[in-house]
């Protein structure tokens, strides 16, 4: 019988219980994943209570509340508050999600947050997102063409021709989808995932773009493309209410239209 072992700094320890002050009424518990690989200390969960009469509405809000005034070692990304940059994607309760866009209140009991999953961490709730940025540079996403555009003029679309990228323009590169997708987990070194697919197919699906054929090449592999089985996990927990899914069986139409 063969013994698997996992990594001594994959057990996740108890770690510290920060208390809610005496007077607070209304209070919410956040069990926080921790982990600095520089320290050579096993990831913990740190509890807080937070009292929400004194907090916004958003986990973001707890999180900035946490490391304003409790423990200003927490890190985590933000930028815009607002469900437009991306930076604050983590996994919430179990569910990938954006923190500035997630209430408290739909959160029921103890709310656990941990970084995306299967992305190493760089600290605490920061993932590393350099793989994930190079898939989606190497997919070209800007407009390339052979013709010269008109002599300054813009190269212009119909109507109808624009609304074929609703749907697809606005990915903000969160991550969520990819690291919520099985598939991507276990061949993210070969297989583009939902994000970086979609963002593939906006270009595809665009009429001023005059690299289709190319693009279908570099997209035609038994790993990059067709490792996508359809689990649907990408399209549930899209923050932007985007459907992956639909865009990684439009390019694989795509490819078959090509071959007959």
């Amino acid at each position: 019988m063969a013994d698997f072992l996992l990594p001594k700094n994959s057990t996740i320890k108890k770690g510290k219980a920060n208390k809610a002050a005496a007077d607070a009424k209304n209070v919410k518990s956040f069990k926080i994943y921790r982990y600095d690989p520089d320290s050579g200390e096993n990831p913990r969960y740190d509890t807080f209570e937070v009292d929400l009469d004194a907090c916004g509405p958003m986990v973001l809000d707890a999180l900035i509340k946490i490391k304003n005034e409790i423990d200003p070692t927490l890190t985590f990304r933000r930028s815009c508050r607002e469900g437009i940059c991306g930076s604050c994607s983590m996994n919430m309760d179990g569910r990938n999600g954006l923190a500035c866009t997630t209430a408290i209140e739909d959160v029921k009991g103890e709310i656990r947050i941990t970084p995306l999953p299967h992305m190493d961490v760089i600290k605490d709730l920061v993932p590393d997102f350099t793989h994930f940025y190079a898939q989606y540079s190497s997919i070209k996403p800007w407009l390339q063409t052979v013709t010269p555009a008109p002599s300054g003029k813009e190269r212009l679309q119909t109507p109808e021709d624009r609304s074929r990228l609703d749907g697809l323009y606005e990915c903000i590169l969160c991550a969520c989808c990819s690291t919520s997708c099985p598939s991507y987990w276990w061949n993210s070194d070969r297989f583009l995932g939902p994000a970086i697919l979609l963002q593939a197919f906006r270009w595809l699906a665009d009429s001023r773009d005059e690299m289709t054929g190319e693009r279908l090449d570099e997209l035609e592999d038994p790993f990059r493309l067709y490792r996508c089985h359809t689990i649907m996990n990408c399209a549930n927990v899209c923050p932007k209410g985007l459907n992956p899914a639909k865009a990684i069986a439009e390019i694989k139409k795509l490819e078959i239209e090509r071959a007959i």
